[in-house]
């Protein structure tokens, strides 16, 4: 079992920054690749970023590739969402959710692929 617990969240003016975190509780973090969801009301959840359980592979959503940074530090059991140049569309719930390690890059978008997820931080960007 591994419990996740975001923080972080808040309300930001657009072109704002905020620091997603998630820290993780329970088995042994580095078994596990890591990825921030997020979903707008009226939307399905969508993949925002994913690091491998080595922290050597990332990818982004394109919307927000050169804005948006995923990050992991194993000696805190954290993983990182550094959020700059924020816009009115980012605005969600964001989710850190944990899937075992390995797994096909194909499948990172799928919120099928993940077995834990944390209960969700708002991010309200406001124009």
């Amino acid at each position: 079992q591994v419990q996740l617990v975001e923080s972080g969240g808040g309300l930001v003016q657009a072109g704002g920054s905020l620091r997603l975190s998630c820290a993780a509780s329970g088995r042994t973090f580095n078994n596990y690749a890591m990825a921030w969801f997020r979903q707008a009301p009226g939307k399905e959840r969508g993949v925002v970023a994913f690091v491998s359980s080595t922290g050597d592979t990332t990818r982004y959503l394109d919307s927000v590739k050169g804005r948006f940074t995923i990050s992991r530090d194993s000696a805190k059991n954290t993983v990182y969402l550094q959020m700059n140049s924020l816009k009115p569309e980012d605005t969600a719930v964001y989710y850190c959710a944990a899937c075992p390690s390995p797994i096909f890059l194909l499948k990172i978008y799928s919120p099928g692929s993940y077995e834990y997820w944390g209960q969700g931080t708002q991010v309200t960007v406001s124009s």
